[in-house]
C-alpha cells in the first residue's frame, strides 16, 4: 500500500458494479486513504468498503436520506460526516463536501490545499491561484461513481507527493 495515493469518488448512487471495480482500481493504486464526497444512497453499501486495506472519510451528500443507517452501517469503516469537513492527510489539509456551494472561494483562501465536491456528476480537476498569491489549492469532483446520468463511472487516484490526480474510469455494468 502506497501511503502517498488517495482515492476519491462521489455520487456512487448504489450501482455496485461501478463502486466495486472503482475499489478494485484503488486497491490496484495502492491507495491508503479514501475519501467519498456523498450519495452513497443505502447503508448496504458500507460491506464493499469493508474490504478496503485504507482509511476512509465519507461526507452525507443531498440524497443520503437515511442518515442513522449510513452511519451505523459504516462505523467499522469509517467516519462519516455532514460537510464541509476538514481533515489532514499526509500533512496535506483537505476539506470535504458534497455541493459545489464556494468552492472557488473556499479554494482561494489558502486554508486547503485540495477541496474535495461531488454532486454535479461531472469531472472537474483544477487548480485555483490563491488570494495571497502563494501558490494554488487543487479542486477535484471525481465525477459520479455510479455511471447513472453521464453514463461514465469515475473516480480519481490522488498522488499526495506530487499532487498529481488521475482520472479513472469503470465499466457501470458487467456487461458494459
Amino acid at each position: 500500500m502506497n501511503a502517498d495515493m488517495v482515492g476519491i469518488l462521489s455520487d456512487t448512487h448504489d450501482n455496485i458494479w461501478a463502486l466495486t471495480a472503482i475499489l478494485r482500481r484503488f486497491q490496484e493504486a495502492g491507495v491508503s486513504y479514501v475519501i467519498h464526497a456523498g450519495d452513497f444512497i443505502a447503508p448496504f453499501n458500507a460491506k464493499y468498503f469493508a474490504d478496503m486495506d485504507a482509511e476512509f472519510l465519507g461526507v452525507f451528500g443531498n440524497n443520503d436520506g437515511e442518515k442513522i443507517g449510513l452511519t451505523k452501517a459504516f462505523s467499522l469503516v469509517g467516519d462519516l460526516h455532514s460537510g464541509p469537513h476538514p481533515l489532514r492527510i499526509g500533512g496535506k489539509r483537505f476539506l470535504v463536501m458534497h455541493e459545489p456551494g464556494a468552492v472557488d472561494s473556499i479554494a482561494k483562501s489558502g486554508d486547503y490545499d485540495c477541496v474535495v465536491y461531488g454532486h454535479t456528476h461531472e469531472v472537474d480537476i483544477r487548480t485555483i491561484p490563491r488570494a495571497s498569491g502563494d501558490g494554488e489549492t487543487l479542486v477535484v469532483n471525481p465525477g459520479e461513481g455510479s455511471g447513472w446520468v453521464t453514463g461514465k463511472a469515475t473516480a480519481v487516484v490522488l498522488d499526495l507527493g506530487t499532487m498529481s490526480p488521475e482520472t479513472i474510469e469503470v465499466p457501470t455494468h458487467p456487461s458494459a
